[in-house]
C-alpha cells in the first residue's frame, strides 16, 4: 500500500500525459483487510473495484465470493469504509449468479465487474507437475467469453446495477455481444498481451455497429438488447 500510495500512483500520473482515472482492484483474507485497503486508499484512485475471488483465510479458506451471505458482510464492510465508487468483480463458477448480484446491490455496491477468470489447471506431461508452481490458476482468454456473456446476460435480468463486461474480448463482435447481453461497458484484458492496439480497433469497430445498426449510442444498443 504505502509503494502504490507513494511511488506508483505519483509516478503514473507523472509520467502518463492526461493519465486516464485510476480504478484500484483490492483483495484481502479476512472482512478487516478488505476495509483497511479502502480505508487507507482514501480518495487517491477514482473508484475500487473488490476481487472477492480470494480465499477467506478465517472461514477455513472459503472464496468471499461463493457465499451470498459472506460476500454481503464483505462488500458493507468496505462500503462503510469509503465513498468513492465500488465495483465488485464476481467469479462465474457459481450455480447461479444471482444471489450474489443481489448480496452486492444489497451490500451497496455502486456497479458489478463480470466476470474474474475461472479455476484452471495445465499439467506438464513430461515432468509431470503442474506447469504453475502455484498447481492452478484463472483461466482467461477467448475460452472464457462465452461463460461470461452468460453471466452478464443473468445478472442484467436480476439487478439494475451498471455491469462492467470482461471476459476474452478481442474484437468488436466481442464486445457487442456483451453489451447486447446488458453491460453498460466493456473492458479488455489477456488480449493486450498479444497486441496492444486492440482497444482502439474494438472502439471503433463498436462505433461501426451502432453505425449500421441504426444505434445513436452504446447506452441505446445496451437498452435495445436482445431481440
Amino acid at each position: 500500500m504505502d509503494h502504490f500510495l507513494e511511488i506508483t500512483l505519483p509516478r503514473y500520473r507523472a509520467t502518463v500525459p492526461d493519465a486516464p482515472p485510476v480504478i484500484a482492484n483490492i483483495w484481502g483474507g479476512a472482512v478487516e483487510g478488505y476495509a483497511e485497503v479502502a480505508r487507507r486508499i482514501g480518495d487517491a484512485v477514482a473508484a475500487i473495484e473488490m476481487n472477492v475471488s480470494c480465499p477467506n483465510v478465517k472461514e477455513g479458506g472459503h472464496t468471499f465470493g461463493q457465499d451470498p451471505k459472506v460476500l454481503f458482510e464483505v462488500v458493507s464492510a468496505v462500503r462503510a469504509a469509503t465513498k468513492l465508487p465500488l465495483f465488485v468483480k464476481l467469479a462465474p463458477n457459481v450455480p447461479s449468479i444471482v444471489p450474489y448480484v443481489r448480496a452486492c446491490e444489497d451490500a451497496g455496491a455502486d456497479a458489478l465487474s463480470l466476470i474474474n477468470t475461472i479455476p484452471a489447471m495445465v499439467i506438464d506431461v513430461e515432468r509431470r507437475r503442474p506447469v504453475i508452481a502455484n498447481g492452478s490458476g484463472g483461466l482467461s482468454g477467448r475460452a472464457v467469453h462465452p461463460v461470461a456473456v452468460k453471466v452478464v446476460h443473468d445478472a442484467r435480468a436480476a439487478t439494475k446495477l451498471p455491469i462492467l463486461a470482461m471476459g476474452g474480448v478481442y474484437e468488436a463482435k466481442d464486445a457487442v455481444e456483451f453489451l447486447l447481453a446488458g453491460a453498460n461497458a466493456v473492458a479488455v484484458g489477456t488480449a493486450l498481451f498479444s497486441d496492444p492496439g486492440v482497444v482502439a480497433a474494438v472502439h471503433d469497430g463498436i462505433a461501426d455497429y451502432c453505425a449500421r445498426h441504426g444505434f445513436a449510442s452504446v447506452a441505446a444498443l445496451t437498452a435495445g438488447g436482445l431481440q
